[in-house]
This record gives C-alpha cells, sequence and structure tokens, in this order.
C-alpha cells in the first residue's frame, strides 16, 4: 500500500456503519439517507441529511416531501446510488474531504451474497472514493474481530446478529466450513415490538420507539428484575395521543417469534457440523457479535435452544469492523480472505 495511504476496514451494515481505522472505530454512524421525495430537473436524487440527522428525521416528517430511506436491506446494496453517495460522505468524514491519497478499504458483506452483489458493493466503495475496495464474508470478520483463532485447524462458531440478518457460521483455517443466515435481526425485533403493542394495547408506535424499548427494558428471557418503561404513541381507535407502560416480561414475549428464527438459523448449522468441528464448538462454546448480541440474556436463550454453552464477544457492536480492519493490516489474511470473498 502507498505510503501515507489509509487503510479502513467497514461494517456495511443495513441498520449502522462502522469504520474502523488504526486500532479504533472512527465511525459509527446510522444507515440512514434523508432524500426529497423528488428529484430534480435533471433526474437526479436530492440528499438532504445523512446518518444521524437524518435518524432523527424518522417518523417526523412529512413523507410526500422527505423521505428516510435504509439503502442496504439485508446487509446488501438495496438502492445503489443512495448507498454510494452515503458510503462517500462516511468515508470523506474519515479520510478528509480532499484527501491526497485515496483509502484501501476493506467491506464486510454478508456469506453466501451473489456475485451480482458483491460486485455492487465493490463499485460503490470505489466510486464513493477508495483506491482499492476488497470484501470479506461478515461471519469471518466477526470471528476475527471477537478475537477468535480463525487459522487454526480447531473448529469455532460465531453467530452474528445485525439489524437486518442474522448470521451463523462454524470456521476453520480461515474458512467458512458451515454457515447459514436468516431475515431476522433488530429491525425484525422491532417490527415484533410494534405488531405486540398494537395487539395488545391498540396503540401505534414508530420504529425509534420500539428501538428505544428493545435496548433499554428488552431481554431475550425473563430477568430477575422486571423492568418498566412508559411509551407514547397514537391510539388506534381515537386517534389521540396516549402513555403506556411496558415491562420486560412483555417484551420477552413480543421478541419470542424473531428469538426462535435465531435459534432455528443456529441449530441448522449446529446439525450440519462434521463431527470433529462439533467436538471443538461444544468445549470453546459459541461466540455472539453484532448489536443483535447486546439484547440481555440473549446468551441464555441460544445457551438452552442448543445445549452448547453461548458467550457474548467482549465488543459484539464494533467486531466486524474490527475484524474487517485487522485483515487489511495482516498481509497473509488479506491474500487468502480476499480470494474466499470473490
Amino acid at each position: 500500500m502507498p505510503l501515507f495511504s489509509k487503510s479502513l476496514g467497514i461494517d456495511l451494515g443495513t441498520v449502522n456503519v462502522l469504520i474502523y481505522e488504526n486500532g479504533q472505530i472512527v465511525l459509527q454512524e446510522p444507515s440512514l439517507v434523508a432524500v426529497s421525495a423528488e428529484e430534480d430537473l435533471k433526474g437526479n436524487i436530492s440528499v438532504l441529511e445523512i446518518g444521524q440527522p437524518a435518524r432523527e428525521m424518522m417518523g417526523r416528517v412529512f413523507e410526500e416531501e422527505i423521505q428516510v430511506v435504509r439503502p442496504l436491506q439485508n446487509g446488501v446494496i438495496a438502492d445503489y446510488e443512495v448507498a454510494q453517495f452515503m458510503l462517500a460522505y462516511f468515508m470523506g468524514k474519515v479520510a478528509g474531504r480532499m484527501r491526497l491519497f485515496k483509502p484501501t478499504v476493506m467491506i464486510s458483506v454478508p456469506y453466501g451474497v451473489t456475485s451480482v452483489e458483491k460486485r455492487a458493493v465493490r463499485e460503490a466503495a470505489i466510486e464513493a472514493g477508495s483506491r482499492e475496495a476488497f470484501l470479506i464474508w461478515e461471519p469471518l470478520a466477526a470471528a476475527i474481530g471477537a478475537g477468535l483463532p480463525v487459522s487454526t485447524p480447531a473448529g469455532d462458531m460465531v453467530v452474528n446478529i445485525g439489524g437486518g440478518i442474522t448470521e451463523a457460521a462454524v470456521i476453520s483455517m480461515s474458512n467458512i466450513v458451515r454457515a447459514e443466515s436468516g431475515r431476522v435481526g433488530g429491525l425484525k425485533m422491532d417490527d415484533a415490538i410494534i405488531s405486540y403493542v398494537r395487539r395488545k394495547y391498540n396503540l401505534v408506535i414508530g420504529q425509534p420507539t420500539a428501538e428505544a424499548v428493545k435496548i433499554q427494558i428488552g431481554a431475550a428471557v425473563n430477568q430477575p428484575e422486571d423492568l418498566s418503561m412508559e411509551i407514547q404513541g397514537r391510539d388506534n381507535v381515537s386517534g389521540l395521543p396516549r402513555t403506556i407502560t411496558l415491562t420486560t416480561g412483555e417484551v420477552v414475549e413480543a421478541l419470542a417469534e424473531p428469538l426462535n428464527t435465531v435459534a432455528g438459523v443456529v441449530k441448522s448449522v449446529l446439525s450440519n457440523t462434521p463431527p470433529e468441528l462439533a467436538s471443538d464448538i461444544i468445549d470453546r462454546g459459541i461466540t455472539l457479535t453484532g448489536g443483535g448480541a447486546l439484547l440481555r440474556g440473549i446468551d441464555d436463550f441460544l445457551t438452552r435452544e442448543t445445549e452448547v454453552p453461548v458467550y457474548r464477544a467482549e465488543n459484539p457492536m464494533i467486531a466486524v469492523a474490527v475484524g474487517a480492519g485487522r485483515a487489511l493490516e495482516d498481509r497473509a489474511i488479506l491474500r487468502r480472505l480476499t480470494q474466499q470473498a470473490y
């Protein structure tokens, strides 16, 4: 790599974008873009806000004039133009808009995405201003970022619960031996809370409120202390604002369906893992990464469901970005992993 060139590890997620550089996370922003509902005279989109400012506009703007969009769905690019604009903006914040040396980036992609989807990610990164763009499978990046010894012959298992997708993978010798993914993650959990509140209380709440409930009082299993939280929404009958109180026990009930789907993904991988590697996983346990790993009791829930010890990584939210960055810094890993990712 050229002298002075920046090397960035990027977790391009459905809900958040994280960028790793020189041993630390230098950017963590929501994967949201606020755009004008009407194109300009040349047919181009008009971007109004990106990241956190766009998140603050969710549910608070007139949708016929301003739309807050997620350019990534289930971990892959759904709107190429908006995704490229967002990535260029975030890279500009990190590398400087008047950069002399374009950065080299390693971007995570979900395991099993098509060659067309991988090409879209790489081309978006190049268009956004990177000098070179490499790809790494997301579970592999998560395992590296969590500090697992991925290059050894022994088997390690990682479960990455992101905003749009959950991936479970068994890794040995820097290879993914078995992997499964499910379109369930933080957003599906938010949707489950929204549906539960509407069904039980006839109250309509937005995604930001549901996310706040999940973070503040949410859990995968019943907790020793049953927390509670007041939330506001719109009464589905009268149309007027109303306040209710939700408890942790209710959120556990609301999240049962998406969490069972997560458990199904994990069990599917375990049931197809070669016996010797399965033995390693029983001894070493399963490592949880991703924002979904922060849900209270999810390690206990998956331990109960799989009968295999499940542990939360030290910093699960940043594991993928850290792993992508570390892979880019290690030439041996870079050479091997990029061969697998293309």
